[in-house]
């Protein structure tokens, strides 16, 4: 799927600029292959500016940002739409598409290429996201948990080694939310390389391999979920005062805000 490659993404010093408002500062990280990579932080620390400049959809005004070695800018967007499929927080869709049409849409970077039979992966698909008994559907008509569902499915019938996820859990109830980030994991485990902003900290404990904490447009922390997301780090980035403890089945911290009675 890869090749040899085992890091998918390299940012080295990457800063991103409008005008004399500076977003993202000296950011330096690797995204592997067969790994899941939370991206966290407070609201406005800069996770969906960066994601967009890993998507290709903006470009960094200082540093650089390479995929598999090659200069992220160098690469076409038609090759981009084969190497990484995006979901991105909003979910509308223009047309009074089904959600079966919906997901045919992650089949169309492979039109004219061998990858698969297209019917079987959009099934495939709808029923991993458990929304086929939704393809016949209007998508405009849905909830928005189940527009999110059905862009996360297209999303798999894309196909592609990269995946990225912004906010994915945002609309879901509990059920669901622990459904994608398991299918985020199942991605990792077939070599795919998993990006995934998250709001919630114990979710990104949860599932994710690596956490990068943002704050002002800074990387604050880079590491395994029980290095970066330790109390003293977690309570000066959000300015409030949390309690880090250990899942009982599974070891890995779950973050609580501290409360007084």
């Amino acid at each position: 799927m890869n090749g040899d490659a085992e890091t998918a993404f390299a940012l080295e010093g990457v800063g991103y600029r409008i005008g004399a408002v500076e977003i993202l500062q000296d950011v330096s990280f690797e995204v592997a292959y067969g790994r899941v990579l939370a991206l966290v932080g407070p609201n406005g620390a800069g996770k969906s500016t960066l994601l967009g400049l890993l998507t290709g959809d903006a470009t960094a005004t200082s540093g650089t940002v390479t995929l598999e070695g090659r200069p992220l800018s160098e690469f076409r967007s038609s090759d981009l739409s084969r190497r990484r499929a995006v979901l991105l927080q909003d979910n509308q869709v223009s047309f009074a598409y089904t959600a079966y049409e919906v997901v045919e849409m992650g089949r169309a970077p492979w039109i004219g290429y061998d990858h698969g039979d297209d019917e079987r992966a959009i099934r495939a698909s709808l029923d991993r996201a458990d929304v086929a008994h939704l393809a016949t559907r209007v998508f405009s008509s849905l909830s928005g948990g189940e527009r999110a569902r059905v862009s996360l499915a297209r999303v798999l019938a894309q196909d592609t080694p990269i995946v990225m996820l912004d906010e994915p859990t945002a609309a879901l109830d509990l059920r669901h939310q622990e459904d994608v980030l398991r299918i985020a994991r199942e991605l990792a485990a077939r070599g795919r390389a998993v990006i995934v902003v998250l709001h919630d900290l114990s979710l990104a404990a949860a599932y994710a391999d690596d956490v990068a904490m943002l704050a002002g447009g800074r990387l604050r922390a880079f590491g395994a979920p029980e290095d970066v997301l330790t109390e003293q780090r977690v309570a000066e980035v959000y300015g409030t005062p949390v309690r880090v403890l250990a899942d009982p089945d599974t070891g890995r911290p779950i973050v609580l805000p501290r409360r007084s009675r």
